[in-house]
């Protein structure tokens, strides 16, 4: 409240000399600070419209609920004086009554800070914040009291009193008017749910205003996606049951008559001819009428256009309803804009890998055409990497109207790893393992590592070095040393080797891989029993592996879509005494699914023949265990011979083909923790078996976590064929820090 009032002890009119400006009635605020919001000065005539003008100024301050303006008359003039009451001070906060939400929660949503100045316009604004922190928290009925206790004439404090009362969840989602949809069909794809068994740990039922409006946003989308192009919803309706045992929520629908995509038209700065254009719209005439397929007609369109350097093209829809035919026209309407370049690319944020191991992964050019593909082409090589958090590519106002340049800014993260792991069967006893690698040697990109293992009855050895480009071209070299030595249940096998590796990509997302591999092997501590399925006790490898692979996935780290092919195939005979070769194709296919669920299917054939010889035990086929068939005891799906001792002997097949099914979900998306259920099938068969001519079989469940140390899996196989008096019925826990397939 500003008030201006003028006095004079004596007669006065306006237009007389002022002689001097005061203010009185300040504790906190300093004198000069007030004078000096106004314009009045001494010297100056005195007018009303002027002192208001100023007393509005002190006003605005915000440190005062009262100013005035009186006069005193004085020797030649009068004295201006500005009364003012300040805004008292809030000297203390307390909070009473809270037991199911925190103090500390109830008094961040108060949002007053002691020492700070009192309003009471955010005194009533704190209230309804925190009737809705209670609210959001399913305490609807929760009632609030804010209120202030004058303490003297500059201090206040403030008391929030709360009545939670019980919690109150949605017990009804009901729906008004909907013919086309179920109600069921219509909660799905709702956020906000009904309470159930489970709310007090899912949170299901639980009112918050934001999400219920957004909500309807969902039901309308579900609507205009089928063709219901007037559907109409009404604002949700929220009433206490009588009984006061929940909430009711009523959402109002207007569906109107349902529509399908007429004809798609083209107009405006064609680039093309329009059955180009048309080829990959999801649009289709005669079909129902989706909006979001046109929303994504229209983002493929204007990056068509992008990727020939129009980077402003705009392409808007026009759309015509036609309510006797019941179908939408679509057209098109293209204006392309001035074509653009790429001027300057810069790269931002990389302490340690050096500019060029990003610059080699970027799908655009310097001086070249904009291109929007390009630039999330980009993006996606430089994530699967490995080497960043995060990926950020912006585009800024180049050298000319023209020209863009590119901002490429990263936030790197550890790309060295020491991961330890340990796990016991019969077949390896008690087995420590230990790696460090560094997937960013010097910078540079090199992939380095250097991997142990010791057991009691299994060791390894391995050092390696790649460089995926190297002497900066697109080829991949690299070379590793290894060194293995394992007791089996019939003889000890000894293996040193090394190998030299080259590849190179043959587009984006195919590429081939060839590597020589040299590998001594002793067999030693034979069991004689076992002599017919060990040829001989010493031999050397030579051979030269290919494969070729196609990756279309969004994220090789972790996918979520795509798929990834690989063929090999391993020859060996060129020198050495084991002579074989081996085909192997492997699939892996990502659905993304909802409730950022992945679903994978994966599957894997292979056979190896022998070429003029028997093939060594050693390089046959086994499976079970955590990569293969889970619930399996690792090497044991292999055929068998029983020695007199009546265990089974494992000879390895010369076919295997396995299949294993997977549903992702999040558990702690933040952690990074994910749940998996899975069902594994496969087998391997001997040389005188029909490849799937039968099949072991197993279920379960699991997590994985992508730790500091490396990916972890955890994950409980149960079979459900054993072979009887060889495997377990009972379930089989399987840990590992490695990667995923």
């Amino acid at each position: 409240m500003a008030t201006v009032v003028l006095a004079a002890q004596g007669a006065f009119a306006e237009g007389e000399k002022i002689s001097d400006l005061q203010v009185r009635g300040n504790r906190r605020i300093d004198t000069a600070a007030i004078l000096n919001a106004v314009k009045l000065k001494t010297g100056d005539l005195l007018y009303v419209e002027k002192v208001d003008a100023d007393i509005r100024a002190i006003y605005r301050l915000g440190q005062f609920q009262d100013v005035k303006a009186e006069t005193e008359k004085a020797d030649g003039g009068v004295v201006l004086v500005y009364t003012v009451v300040e805004k008292p001070i809030i000297r203390e906060i307390r909070i009473e009554g809270t037991k199911q939400i925190s103090t500390d929660k109830v008094r961040e949503a108060l949002g007053l800070k002691t020492n700070s100045i009192f309003s009471q316009k955010e005194l009533t604004q704190s209230a309804k914040k925190v009737k809705k922190l209670y609210s959001d928290e399913g305490y609807y009925l929760a009632e609030v009291d804010v209120r202030s206790e004058k303490r003297s004439d500059t201090d206040v404090g403030v008391v929030a009193t709360i009545t939670e009362g019980e919690k109150v969840l949605i017990k009804f989602i009901r729906f008004e008017g909907n013919r086309s949809f179920t109600e069921k069909k219509l909660r799905s794809v709702m956020e906000t749910k009904e309470k159930w068994f489970l709310s007090w740990l899912t949170g299901a039922g639980t009112y918050k205003d934001e999400v219920l409006k957004n909500d309807v946003n969902l039901i309308a989308d579900l609507y205009f996606n089928n063709g219901y192009v007037n559907v109409k919803l009404g604002e949700p309706e929220i009433k206490l049951l009588d009984d006061r045992s929940g909430l009711a929520v009523t959402i109002g629908i207007t569906e109107g008559d349902q529509y399908k995509t007429g004809s798609i038209g083209f107009k405006g700065d064609l680039l093309e001819k329009e059955e180009v254009l048309a080829q990959g719209l999801r649009l289709k005439g005669g079909e129902i009428f989706n909006r979001a397929n046109l929303r994504a007609d229209v983002l493929s369109l204007t990056d068509l256009y992008a990727d020939k350097g129009y980077a402003f093209t705009n392409v808007t829809p026009l759309s015509k309803i036609n309510p006797d035919q019941k179908t939408v026209d679509i057209t098109f309407d293209f204006e392309k804009g001035e074509k653009v370049f790429i001027d300057r690319i810069t790269v931002l944020g990389n302490t340690k890998t050096r500019d060029k191991v990003l610059r080699r992964e970027l799908k655009v050019v310097e001086g070249e055409n904009y291109s929007s593909t390009g630039l999330k082409k980009s993006k996606q090589s430089l994530m699967n990497l490995g080497f960043f958090e995060e990926v950020n590519i912006a585009t800024a106002k180049g050298s000319a109207d023209n020209k863009l340049d590119v901002n490429v800014e990263v936030k790197e993260k550890p790309t060295g790893t020491f991961s330890i792991g340990a796990g016991y069967s019969s077949l390896d006893g008690l087995i420590g393992q230990g790696s460090v690698s560094q997937g960013n040697f010097l910078g540079l990109g090199l992939k380095a590592n250097l991997a142990a293992s010791l057991g009691g009855e299994s060791s390894t050895y391995n050092v390696g070095l790649t460089d995926p480009y190297f002497l900066d071209t697109r080829w991949t070299l690299g070379a590793d040393l290894y060194r293995t030595e394992r007791e089996y249940i019939d003889f000890t096998k000894r293996a040193t080797g090394g190998d030299i590796k080259a590849g190179y990509p043959l587009s984006d997302t195919m590429r081939t891989l060839w590597m020589y591999k040299f590998e001594d092997k002793k067999i030693f501590d034979v069991n004689t029993e076992s002599d017919e399925i060990i040829p001989e006790t010493t031999s050397t490898t030579s051979s030269i592996f290919g494969s070729l692979t196609r990756d279309t996935t969004d994220y090789r780290l972790d996918p979520t879509r795509g798929m990834v092919n690989n063929v090999s195939i391993e020859v060996a005979g060129l020198g050495g005494t084991n002579k074989f070769i081996r085909y192997m194709g492997d699939t892996s296919v990502f659905f993304p699914l909802k409730w950022s669920t992945v679903l994978t299917l994966k599957g894997s054939l292979g056979y190896i023949q022998g070429i003029g010889e028997d093939i060594s035990i050693d390089e046959r086929f086994f499976a079970g265990g955590i990569n293969t068939i889970r619930g399996y005891e690792g090497r044991s799906i292999s055929p068998y011979t029983i020695n007199s001792s009546g265990d089974p002997s494992y000879t390895g097949g010369d076919k295997e083909a396995i299949f294993n099914v997977e549903y992702n979900f999040p558990l702690l998306k933040d952690a990074g923790l994910k749940g998996v259920a899975f069902f594994d099938v496969g087998n391997v068969y001997d040389d005188n078996e029909n490849m799937f001519s039968s099949f072991r079989m197993s279920y379960g469940a699991g997590i994985r976590w992508v730790s500091p140390m490396g990916p972890l899996r955890l994950e409980y196989g149960i079979p459900i064929n054993p072979r009887d008096g060889i495997d377990k019925s009972s379930g089989r826990f399987e840990f590992s820090i490695g990667s995923f397939f």
